[in-house]
């Protein structure tokens, strides 16, 4: 399978607006997940549509020789919602191929680097006609929204997806053609919060400093989750932390120009975060409280002397190893409770959650895949700890007790979840051989 042949079928999948958290794209995402179907069947697999609670869920297998190994290669095929349009370039589900990457919502999270795993074995298969191990591939449609359904999945499920070992590229890599090893992920809860205060909004002029404002309100409340260096002042939020082992510092060090490339990514001159922690350390290895979007009376052109009756906060919260989810939102909800102004009254909306995963690169799989990355990709293999979150990870530990290896395809500048999403397509190439030598180098273990 040439390269024009495989962007071509990239091209395809980018094309489904498969938004996992907007209703009106339901019959969008069962579409994907039957052209996902028809392809692993044409490519040689054995492939079904699952139906869940939520989206369904794509399992496809080739194999089921008992004296082979058993390889379940996880991805989802959702993707974030594309808003705020105007800002992209190109139409976010027309795929636009510039200077060596391919824009397009999903391209990098997470449709590229499932599909370069499943055009791997497609083209082994076409080419060899077997594989030296036993693969899976478990392709779900809720990643986006926290995995609801792929738990209760996977426990019914639990004899057709029995594996050896689990392989995700569903990470970035440090700098072009650095083979990344990640081996451990943060952990997320969210909350959104409420406060109302009077029955309809106010003229400001007649009620205001009389009436406590819910938006000025909403501004303190976030005000007081963090001190002025950047630490959390939430009581007891860094209680179950663990912290930052002496050989993680040492492999972090050797990873030159992080603080640069995450600058110029982010298209800031300076860097703020959490005081006696280095850059790398903040984002993979330390617990943040964000703010993702707030709201609350006029939002329109011009000036409207209003006083609104209500304002909001979304919040998310990524988390370390051993810090519970739930935990943190009792923690949360009692701090934003302690410091809400009188006059207001507060609602608190819990969402989706997922445990931090803390894995060991140093496993006989994971051995694995530093040589098959060095062998695919011209530079060392560096080990980080990243910053975002796949809540699943951690039940497949629980569920299947077996290694988990995260080796990561995406361009540390993909704009992942923000507007011109992109991949690199030479990593995409590079994700198809990376999977057939991976692949065999496991089965030779």
């Amino acid at each position: 399978m040439g390269a024009s042949e495989s962007l071509t079928i990239l091209n395809k999948f980018l094309q489904f607006p498969s938004i996992s958290t907007q209703p009106e794209h339901k019959g969008d995402m069962l579409a994907c997940a039957e052209w996902l179907k028809g392809c692993c069947e044409d490519w040689g697999l054995d492939a079904e549509v699952y139906p869940t609670e939520g989206h369904p869920v794509v399992v496809a297998r080739y194999g089921n020789d008992l004296d082979k190994k058993t390889v379940l290669i996880y991805g989802h095929y959702d993707v974030q919602p594309p808003e705020p349009l105007e800002e992209w370039e190109t139409p976010p589900f027309e795929p636009s191929e510039r200077e060596g990457r391919i824009y397009a919502r999903g391209s990098s999270d997470n449709k590229g680097q499932i599909l370069a795993h499943l055009l791997g074995v497609a083209q082994a298969l076409k080419e060899e006609g077997s594989l030296p191990v036993n693969v899976v591939f478990l392709i779900e449609g809720e990643e986006e929204i926290g995995s609801p359904s792929l738990e209760k999945f996977m426990e019914a499920h639990r004899e057709i997806l029995r594996c050896d070992v689990i392989v995700i590229s569903d990470t970035e890599m440090v700098a072009p053609g650095v083979p990344t090893v990640t081996y451990g992920l943060r952990g997320i809860t969210a909350l959104e919060f409420k406060v109302t205060g009077p029955s309809h909004d106010l003229h400001s002029g007649s009620y205001g400093g009389a009436v406590m404002n819910p938006a000025t309100a909403v501004a303190r409340l976030i005000a007081s989750l963090h001190d002025g260096e950047g630490r959390v002042a939430v009581p007891g939020f860094y209680e179950d932390v663990r912290p930052i082992q002496d050989w993680e510092k040492e492999a972090q060090a050797q990873i030159e120009g992080f603080e640069d490339d995450l600058k110029k990514t982010a298209g800031v001159d300076t860097l703020f975060g959490e005081k006696g922690f280095s850059p790398i350390e903040q984002i993979g290895a330390r617990p943040t409280a964000e703010v993702n979007g707030m709201g609350g009376g006029y939002q329109g052109e011009g000036t409207k002397t209003v006083l609104p009756k209500s304002a909001f906060a979304k919040l998310t919260f990524r988390l370390v190893p051993d810090q519970d989810p739930e935990k943190i939102l009792d923690l949360v909800e009692a701090h934003l409770r302690t410091h809400l102004p009188k006059g207001v009254a507060l609602e608190v909306e819990r969402g989706h959650s997922g445990k931090a995963f803390l894995g060991d690169p140093q496993t006989p799989y994971g051995q694995s895949a530093v040589r098959a990355m060095e062998k695919v990709f011209p530079h060392p293999a560096v080990f980080i700890r990243a910053g975002g979150s796949i809540p699943i990870v951690d039940s497949f530990q629980h569920i299947f007790g077996v290694d988990v290896l995260l080796l990561g395809l995406a361009n540390s500048d993909c704009l992942a979840h923000a507007p011109n999403e992109n991949f690199l397509i030479e990593n995409f190439m590079q994700g198809i051989r990376l999977n057939q030598v991976l692949l065999r180098e496991i089965g030779e273990d």
